[in-house]
Order: structure tokens, then C-alpha cells, then sequence
């Protein structure tokens, strides 16, 4: 029980932080924010508020200017059993893609923020 308060108090201090340090969104032209947009309709990010490792998946989404579906597994028992079902894990944060009628489903913080580069970063260099 102290363990899981310990936990959740700092993981609210951290999403506090987060909230006052975010770094500016990139900007893109409007036809080009559309199609990210687009993009990012098929995504869905299954994680919770205090989470540290989610803190920084959602960081890289602010930052990179991609607004996707968050599912919080704490709050809602639905998402978790899908990420548990469906993913094959319990585990946050995970990326859902939802592609070609398939769905797939990526964990680890670090993987997901190279993904999200790769996807949405900076392509007119």
C-alpha cells in the first residue's frame, strides 16, 4: 500500500512537471498538419496519468504536434483488458496501429518515440 502511494505521488509530481516544462509544438503548414492529422487518427496510445515512461511518449506527441487517442488503463477496465487481450500484454505504455484492417501494438517507451519520428518528425530536410 505505501509502495503504491510512493508511487502515484511521484508519478503526479512528474505529470505536474510535464505539464509546466512541455517543450513548443512543431509547426507544420495546415495541408501538411491535416495529413498528420490523418495519420493519427489510427493511432491510440493505452498508458496512464503518472506513468513516467508515458510521460515521455506523450512529451514526444505534444512536441511533434500529433494528437492521437489516449487510453487510460487505470481508469477504464475496458482498455486494460484490450491491451491485455488484444496485445498479448498488461504493460504501458503501448502503441496501438491500427493499419490495413490489422491492428499492431507497440511497447517501449524508446521504440515508440523512434516510431513517432520516424512517422511525424521533420521531412523537408
Amino acid at each position: 500500500m505505501i509502495v503504491n502511494l510512493l508511487r502515484n505521488g511521484i508519478g503526479q509530481i512528474l505529470a505536474c512537471g510535464d505539464q509546466l516544462t512541455r517543450p513548443p509544438k512543431m509547426q507544420r503548414d495546415p495541408a501538411r498538419q491535416a495529413q498528420v492529422n490523418e495519420q493519427a487518427a489510427r493511432l491510440s496510445l493505452y498508458q496512464y496519468h503518472g506513468c513516467p515512461f508515458c510521460i515521455r511518449v506523450r512529451r514526444e506527441l505534444h512536441r511533434l504536434n500529433v494528437d492521437i487517442e489516449l487510453r487510460d488503463v487505470r481508469k477504464n477496465a475496458t482498455y486494460r483488458q484490450e491491451l491485455l487481450e488484444q496485445g498479448g500484454r498488461s504493460m504501458v505504455p503501448c502503441l496501438r496501429i491500427d493499419e490495413n484492417g490489422k491492428s499492431r501494438w507497440m511497447y517501449e517507451s524508446g521504440d515508440i518515440i523512434a516510431w513517432l519520428r520516424e512517422q511525424f518528425g521533420d521531412q523537408t530536410a
